[in-house]
């Protein structure tokens, strides 16, 4: 038994789903981004140097979020788009800021508080320029500038970005799923925008799920779970976990400085 489920749990329980990776394979799966470019490429290139000594499959997942609160969201997804790892299968997961974009350029009023945690960033990497308190007209003005400045690459990226990611005995998702649910029935709103009734429960899920949204200090280990969002944009700590067999590890860039 792993040593974190040790301390998590009493030595005598019993883990449900036990971690593996399918053989042959080894994933990296990276945290919230959040517009932070420099983090991204320096997480790349750790995740070079680190898959140099595996020969099978590898697998990249990244968990959402990629966009907001950084000065860099553009930046972002064009590497993302235009020089993704080499030699790795690429899986992109759906982050609530990522769908909040998506609505925004919907019904831009309806989801105007996205400019006040990160809309705005995001906005202007765009080239979009945006107001403090905009009026509703100012707001659909931002849509429509958005729409003309976004690549269509872009939007299609954003459009088809998968909820769910399945792999041996874990489940990628950006923010949770719904405890008693199973994966099949859960509720989009819940894989992008779950917190605490996720977090706080100690309920053995079908397989052991790995997350971002809610921001924590460190990598949270949990029986049922493990949580990666270790606030790239403000701690400067971008986070990849590496699975392999059963085997767990994490990846970091190097903090503020």
């Amino acid at each position: 038994m792993p040593s974190f489920l040790k301390r998590w749990m009493g030595e005598d329980e019993q883990v449900a789903v036990k971690p593996f990776v399918p053989a042959g394979e080894r994933i990296y799966c990276i945290g919230d981004i959040h517009g932070r470019l420099d983090l991204l490429q320096r997480l790349h290139q750790l995740i070079l140097e680190d898959a140099t000594d595996h020969s099978g499959e590898k697998t990249l997942v990244y968990l959402g979020d990629y966009i907001d609160r950084g000065g860099q969201s553009k930046e972002v997804i064009d590497l993302l788009l235009d020089t993704p790892l080499v030699g790795f299968k690429q899986v992109y997961l759906r982050g609530n800021h990522e769908q909040t974009l998506l609505d925004f350029l919907q019904h831009p009023w309806a989801v105007a508080t996205w400019l006040t945690y990160g809309g705005r960033a995001t906005l202007n990497s765009y080239g979009v320029a945006t107001s403090l308190e905009p009026s509703r007209p100012q707001l659909d003005d931002m849509r429509d500038e958005l729409e003309y400045r976004l690549p269509q690459s872009h939007l299609e990226f954003y459009q088809h970005l998968w909820l769910m990611h399945l792999a041996g005995g874990y489940c990628f998702v950006h923010a949770g799923i719904r405890p008693g649910v199973s994966l099949q029935e859960q509720r989009n709103e819940d894989l992008l925008w779950i917190r605490e009734d996720f977090t706080e429960s100690n309920a053995t899920h079908e397989h052991i799920v790995v997350h971002g949204h809610t921001i924590t200090p460190e990598v949270e280990w949990r029986p049922n779970r493990i949580g990666i969002d270790t606030g790239a944009f403000s701690t400067g700590v971008l986070t990849c976990l590496v699975l392999e067999g059963a085997e767990q590890r994490v990846l970091q860039t190097g903090g503020k400085g």
